[in-house]
C-alpha cells in the first residue's frame, strides 16, 4: 500500500531524516518510537506532504513519485486517500464538534451538506461524542477534542491515518479514551501509522516497529523483536526502564 524509499529532509544545515525506507501493507499498524528529536514526527509530515522532503520517492496504492517533483495533483491523490490526526488537536475553533467532521466531507470530498452531515454523526456515535455534536472546542476536554479529531479522519474512509502523538497533549486519566478509540479502529481494519510514546500501547496494537535515533532507523521488525529482544545498543538504552504487560 505505502512503500517509502530513501527519504532525505534537512532544514538549514541539520539533516533531520537520513535515508529513510520502509513499506506498509493493507490493514497493517506501523509503530514509529525513538526519542524527541529522532525525526519521527517529520517523517510523518513528509509522507502527507506537510513538509517536503528533499529527496526519496513514495509508492501510495497506485500511484509512483519522486518526493522533489510530485505535483500538486499527487500531493491532492494522497491527502484525499489518507488522513492526520494530530497532537494539538487542530479542530477550527469556531465550528462545532459535528461541523469540523463534516468540514473535510464538504470541502475535500465535495459531498452535499445532508450526506456529510448524516456520515458525521455516524462516526461522532463510534467515538463516543455524539451528545456533544454541537459543542464547541472551547468547550470540550481534550481527550475529547482528540476523539473528535479521529472521527473527522475516519469519516473520510481514508486508506490510512497517520497519528501524530495523539495523546502527547493530553492529561493521564484522558489518554485511555483515545486508546481506545485507536484500538476500534484496528478491529475495523484500518491501515494506521502512529508516531506515539505509548511503549505498551504500541507492544499490543503494532504490526511492525520502527526505531528511529538521529535521523536513521536504527532497528526495526515486529513487537516482540524490538520491544522485547532489541539488539541495537540504542535501542536496548532507550526501552530498559519500559516495563510491558506481555
Amino acid at each position: 500500500m505505502l512503500k517509502v524509499q530513501h527519504i532525505r529532509k534537512s532544514f538549514n544545515q541539520l539533516e533531520v531524516l537520513k535515508d529513510i525506507s520502509f513499506e506498509v501493507e493493507r490493514g497493517e499498524v506501523l509503530a514509529i518510537i525513538g526519542p524527541s528529536g529522532s525525526g519521527k514526527s517529520t517523517l510523518l509530515r513528509s509522507l502527507n506532504f506537510l513538509e517536503r522532503a528533499d529527496d526519496g520517492h513514495l509508492v501510495f496504492l497506485d500511484r509512483a513519485m519522486h518526493i522533489p517533483e510530485a505535483t500538486k495533483e499527487d500531493i491532492a491523490y494522497i491527502r484525499k486517500h489518507s488522513a492526520m490526526v494530530f497532537q494539538q488537536f487542530n479542530l477550527f475553533k469556531y465550528k462545532t464538534a459535528l461541523e469540523n467532521v463534516m468540514e473535510g466531507l464538504v470541502q475535500v470530498q465535495k459531498k452535499k451538506k445532508d450526506e456529510a452531515k448524516q456520515i458525521a454523526l455516524q462516526h461522532l456515535e463510534v467515538v463516543g461524542m455524539l451528545e456533544r455534536q454541537n459543542y464547541y472546542p472551547r468547550q470540550l476536554s481534550g481527550g475529547q477534542k482528540q476523539r473528535v479529531g479521529i472521527a473527522r479522519a475516519l469519516a473520510l474512509h481514508p486508506q490510512i491515518i497517520f497519528f501524530d502523538e495523539p495523546t502527547s497533549a493530553l492529561d493521564p486519566e484522558m489518554v485511555g479514551e483515545v486508546l481506545d478509540v485507536i484500538r476500534e479502529a484496528k478491529k475495523e481494519g484500518h491501515t494506521m501509522i502512529i508516531v506515539s510514546h505509548e511503549m505498551n500501547f504500541l507492544y499490543e496494537i503494532a504490526d511492525q516497529v520502527l526505531f528511529m535515533d538521529g535521523g536513521y532507523i536504527v532497528e526495526q521488525g515486529t513487537p516482540e523483536k524490538v520491544f522485547l529482544n532489541p539488539v541495537n545498543p540504542r535501542t536496548q538504552q532507550f526501552l530498559a526502564r519500559v516495563h510491558f504487560q506481555k
